[in-house]
């Protein structure tokens, strides 16, 4: 299936806990002001490749247990990336989201196609970059309006349960 990316990280150590592959999807509509991949947001940019090709990655590295689907907004390509994300938890590998939407926001819209990517996402970082809220003690988020949502356990418990971090 066919999936316009940005780029591909193969061993982020940002987007999420441990060395993870970071897919940058291409095209966003939020247009942060402050954004950090800015390059990202036009809709006809980047390049098209086949889910095949990041699903290929799975398992070539030992050291990576997680994948990060991130942007540009990864909801406005929700088919190919739950191509993705149920080939990476096949390989028991972690599936981490960022989106610029609040979790309230996709719930609203209950749309069948992101509630099927939500299905195997583990961890969903939402909200917009607010730069006045931007920290640099936060982990994993940009801004301090952005939260760390466990995804599989809000859906089971039909509130907003968030990711705790292991702290070593």
């Amino acid at each position: 299936m066919e999936l316009r990316i940005a780029g591909i990280e193969p061993e982020s150590i940002v987007d999420g806990p441990g060395y993870r592959i970071a897919v940058f999807t291409q095209g966003c509509p939020h247009h942060c002001p402050g954004c950090h991949n800015p390059q990202t947001h036009p809709m006809d940019g980047g390049r098209v490749i086949d889910t095949a090709q990041v699903i290929a990655l799975f398992g070539k590295d030992p050291l990576v247990h997680g994948v990060t689907l991130t942007g540009g907004e990864p909801m406005m390509q929700p088919e190919p990336l739950t191509e993705i994300a149920k080939a990476a938890k096949e390989h028991g590998l972690n599936v981490w989201c960022y989106t610029g939407y609040t979790w309230e926001a996709l719930m609203s819209e209950n749309r069948a196609d992101r509630m099927a990517l939500l299905a195997h996402v583990d961890v969903l970082v939402d909200g917009p970059y607010i730069a006045r809220e931007r920290s640099l003690e936060l982990m994993y988020c940009g801004s301090r309006n952005q939260r760390l949502i466990d995804v599989q356990k809000t859906l089971a418990a039909g509130e907003i349960c968030l990711y705790e971090p292991d702290v070593w």
